[in-house]
């Protein structure tokens, strides 16, 4: 399949950012956002396009199709490309499902978070027997933060690796050679639990940000994770999740990369010897990145209960410990005031609840 056109779902940092880098690149770009959220295609819409700013300068790309109407931005896409929280998997399952021909490639580009088999999941329950092409990426192929309402996207990285597993993992291969022509970072994961477990940020985010909440409180959204909140005695609880994480790999017979060899190799680390702290609080990239701004965001709630909540579950029914990665998941439900455990991802909510290890490798 040569890809012409590709259909992005989602206008946010990812999405905007997407739209005009692939229009950049000479690909067809359709750009769609719900109509409860259509406020930040307005930009854009005033503007005509999206202005991309990059380290090596700034150009300003058109967007032919910027819309709230879903069927006037899938229609005839051979890549729809799926850029929205993990949160919102099963909401854009049931209004894309129904449009989606055999032919098209689903392509999750964001934090993995189980989104393929998600995804599956809910159009089967909805009487969709369509055969659905779909993969998905451990992360964002991008560094980058959008402003929607000046139609700009400032991107620091354009990622070197990320990881990339289709649903099932017998047609990685086939969808791989399809969506590398969008993106020459990505390489082929055994399987979506290769992704899963390769998402950086359940590891990096509900830790140190627990142990700063207080900071997060009186700061006012003054607060910078990477540069103040990654300190000498916050990184252990990062390194003790990390830990945690490769077990759970080892158990389903990944070889998953460890803390500073995911980021060296993905491009937000300059080299890989110095330390983790030091790492994260120099890095061009990182250091950019503004936030959490409070403690009700993305980086307590989403992390937590689609990111971690998950590792638990797999470790139970791998028999690995995970303590403490528990314990960020119940502080965090007590700071918050909410079972993370009952609303997060689990095993039984994904399908996959009383099978060995073995037969949930197989399952995918």
């Amino acid at each position: 399949m040569n890809v012409k056109t590709v259909a992005i779902l989602g206008a946010g940092n990812g999405g905007i950012t997407a739209a005009g880098d692939l229009a950049g690149r000479g690909f067809d770009v359709r750009l769609y956002e719900t109509p409860s959220f259509a406020a930040n295609l307005e930009g854009i819409l005033e503007k005509g396009g999206v202005l991309l700013k990059t380290p090596e300068g700034e150009s300003f790309h058109p967007i032919p199709v910027v819309t709230t109407n879903l069927e006037e931005a899938v229609t005839g896409a051979e890549v729809v490309m799926l850029t929205v929280p993990g949160f919102a998997i099963e909401s854009f399952a049931e209004l894309l499902a129904p449009l989606l021909t055999g032919e098209q490639v689903v392509f999750l580009n964001g934090a993995a978070a189980m989104g393929c088999v998600r995804f599956v999941k809910r159009a089967r329950e909805m009487g969709i027997d369509t055969p659905l092409k779909i993969a998905e990426t451990n992360s964002l192929t991008y560094g980058t933060r959008a402003f929607p309402e000046e139609a700009i996207a400032e991107m620091s990285l354009r990622v070197k690796k990320l990881f990339f597993s289709a649903y099932p993992a017998e047609d990685t291969g086939a969808l791989l050679d399809i969506c590398a022509q969008l993106y020459d970072c990505l390489v082929a994961a055994d399987n979506i639990w290769q992704t899963t477990l390769e998402n950086g940020n359940p590891e990096v985010h509900p830790g140190p940000s627990l142990l700063n909440a207080g900071r997060i409180d009186f700061s006012g959204g003054e607060f910078w994770l990477y540069r103040e909140g990654i300190t000498e005695h916050t990184v252990n609880v990062l390194r003790a999740i990390e830990q945690e994480r490769l077990a759970l790999g080892k158990a389903f017979g990944l070889r998953v990369e460890g803390a500073v060899e995911a980021r060296y190799n993905r491009g937000y680390f300059d080299n890989d010897q110095e330390d983790l702290q030091t790492l994260f609080n120099k890095s061009e990239v990182f250091t950019q990145i503004k936030g959490p701004v409070s403690v009700q965001g993305r980086y307590f709630t989403e992390d937590i209960s689609s990111g971690l909540v998950l590792w638990s579950d797999l470790g139970k029914a791998a028999g690995v410990p995970t303590p403490n990665i528990d314990a960020v998941i119940t502080l965090g439900g007590t700071l918050l005031k909410r079972n993370f455990y009952e609303e997060g991802l689990t095993l039984k909510k994904l399908g996959f609840d009383g099978l060995t290890v073995n037969e949930m490798i197989s399952a995918v």
